[in-house]
């Protein structure tokens, strides 16, 4: 017994329980903010072009790029010349994911086999693969009559590290439980096409944002430990119900320990914004990542 003592008295003490546990490796992504005009496919998709290359030669691993890139968000022509995944829109993606060499995650407008659209998002490999397709589920009320409600959701695993893709406001509060879902199924990486809009009188002094996007990305990335990231589109929306406002950038990477890069925020900033954004270990699985958010405070079981 005097040895089991003094064997536990010389014992180095117990490390502290981490709060975010040490990162696994890197991601360098490309965030791109991308100038979409309304009905506008042949140009918005060159210029999505354009950004992968950007981003591959700033060695990039992945680029993702806003929604419904082809024909812009709600534009008219989209319930007419909507194309089918895989076709014509998402090969030209996929070709520059092969000539370039890394993952593309962009936002097309897909025209389904039973006739219906979908604000779709696709993931494709460097090997020009569709390895995720993935129909917005959060629909905004405006937007219901151009795309039916997704039905699907998908984490898919890559050397790049555990992904999940959803689309704009999908990220909402009132649709965070998608990220929550995501999240559970063991994504490291949630990543969002989006466009993001304001009335046309809104400028880069005031921040609509804060409440709207960095909050409910960073509620996810501080309960999980995961890593959210949207792209937003850029320029004036013509067409549709939101004729006259504008896209205006502001795209966003957070993870546990807040913002890790943002974009310009300015209807008129098409950029890349390239951020190497570290990747989390979650060794949690199942009803152990129940047990880690009760530890943090979560409340299942209370109505508001």
């Amino acid at each position: 017994m005097a040895k089991l003592f003094n064997f536990l008295k010389s014992a180095p003490p117990t490390p502290p329980v981490q709060a975010v546990p040490p990162p696994i490796g890197t991601l360098r992504v490309g965030l791109g903010q991308l100038l979409v005009e309304g009905g506008e496919p042949a140009r918005n998709l060159a210029r999505a072009v354009e950004q992968i290359a950007q981003a591959a030669a700033q060695k990039c691993e992945l680029v993702l790029l806003p929604e419904t890139l082809d024909f812009a968000w709600t534009h008219p022509s989209a319930l007419y010349e909507a194309q089918p995944i895989p076709g014509p829109f998402s090969d030209v993606l996929c070709e520059a994911a092969i000539k370039h060499g890394l993952y593309v995650c962009a936002g097309l407008t897909e025209r389904a086999a039973d006739g219906r659209n979908y604000n779709a998002a696709i993931l494709i490999n460097p090997q020009g693969e569709i390895i995720v397709k993935y129909h917005k589920i959060n629909l905004l009320a405006v937007e219901q009559p151009f795309y039916a409600v997704g039905q699907t959701l998908n984490v898919v695993d890559t050397p790049l590290g555990k992904i999940g893709v959803n689309v704009c406001a999908d990220n909402y509060l009132d649709g965070l439980s998608i990220g929550h879902t995501l999240a559970r199924m063991g994504a490291e990486f949630i990543i969002a096409p989006a466009s993001w809009t304001v009335d046309y009188s809104v400028t880069e002094e005031h921040d609509p944002y804060q409440e709207k996007w960095v909050k409910p990305f960073s509620i996810l990335a501080k309960l999980y430990n995961v890593v959210v990231i949207s792209t937003t589109s850029v320029g004036y929306i013509v067409g549709g119900p939101y004729e006259g406002k504008k896209s205006v950038g502001c795209s966003l990477a957070i993870d546990a320990n807040g913002i890790q890069a943002q974009g310009t925020f300015n209807e008129f900033a098409g950029e890349l914004v390239v951020a190497d954004l570290k990747r989390p270990h979650r060794p949690e699985r199942g009803t152990e990542i129940g047990l880690m958010l009760q530890r943090k405070g979560y409340q299942f079981d209370q109505l508001p």
